[in-house]
């Protein structure tokens, strides 16, 4: 199995937060393509995808209140976002499903952008944000928010409460509200807000996900290729059934599903890197 393989593999089992890591990355490589200024070393975002306050551009595409959580503007922004974003993930999933992931990053990313937007038009600058790092916090503190007390061992500090390191990212974040990038800081708190009243809201019985789980059934049933064929009345004569011995087939198909379960366990509990590469490739066949 070539390396293109192993990714398409890791993709398809990892879940949406690893899609979302992997979407991420290939908008940042895209746009080093095609947006990056080589000789003024930095990204020159077009308005269409990044979001701006300016009322004009932001009128024609309003998308952008989507699209600006999926393009950053260094590799060090990509790098430390989709850290904190792969830690959160596995928090949040702990307790809740993948659309639920889904809608609250979709969500609070709107949900940031907004305040992003309403602040600056009060406060009278035009300016313009990239960056996933609204929709990272609110899934942060949304896990944060339901179990704040969870143990995390970390690496040179050893074991810390779950809130005690959203904290200090907070704490972090409104340090560093006036010394520089206030709209990235302002949609960071804002995401942080989103997080912990989607939980309260949850908990109260409120799914602000299925909002998004709708939208995304609906598009993905539109460009659904429907595999059922126009009725054909066809005469033929009756023929009693021939039995079939289904015992060997039944027997294949449980000896396989027992090992597509093995193999899943493995990689729940040690990785996907710890599979074999027999395993890969069975995986990776049994996935076609």
């Amino acid at each position: 199995m070539n390396i293109l393989e192993d990714l398409k593999l890791q993709y398809k089992l990892g879940g949406i937060a690893h899609r979302l890591i992997y979407w991420n990355v290939g908008f940042f490589l895209i746009s080093l393509v095609f947006f990056y200024n080589f000789q003024g070393n930095s990204f020159n975002f077009p308005s269409w995808l990044a979001l701006k306050t300016d009322p004009n551009p932001f009128i024609y595409s309003p998308w952008t209140l989507l699209t600006y959580a999926f393009f950053h503007d260094g590799l060090l922004h990509l790098f430390f976002n989709m850290i904190i974003l792969n830690f959160s993930s596995r928090l949040f999933l702990t307790f809740f499903t993948q659309k639920q992931f889904l809608g609250l990053y979709f969500l609070s990313a709107v949900f940031a952008g907004i305040v992003f937007i309403t602040s600056y038009y009060f406060l009278n600058i035009s300016s313009g944000i990239v960056g996933a790092s609204a929709a990272i916090m609110a899934i942060l503190v949304a896990a944060t928010t339901y179990q704040p007390l969870m143990n995390l061992r970390l690496m040179f500090i050893g074991n810390v409460k779950l809130w005690h390191v959203t904290a200090v990212i907070l704490i972090l974040d409104l340090m560093q509200f006036r010394l520089g990038n206030t709209g990235g800081h302002i949609s960071h708190l804002a995401g942080a807000f989103f997080g912990f009243v989607f939980i309260q809201l949850l908990k109260n019985g409120t799914d602000l996900s299925k909002m998004v789980t709708a939208v995304v059934d609906f598009f993905t049933n539109l460009f659904k290729k429907s595999n059922k064929s126009p009725f054909k009345k066809v005469h033929k004569n009756y023929q009693p059934p021939v039995k079939e011995r289904a015992t060997s087939k039944i027997i294949t198909k449980d000896k396989a599903q027992q090992q597509i379960d093995e193999i899943l366990d493995k990689i729940s509990q040690s990785g996907y890197d710890s599979l074999s590469k027999e395993e890969k490739e069975f995986l990776f066949k049994t996935g076609k």
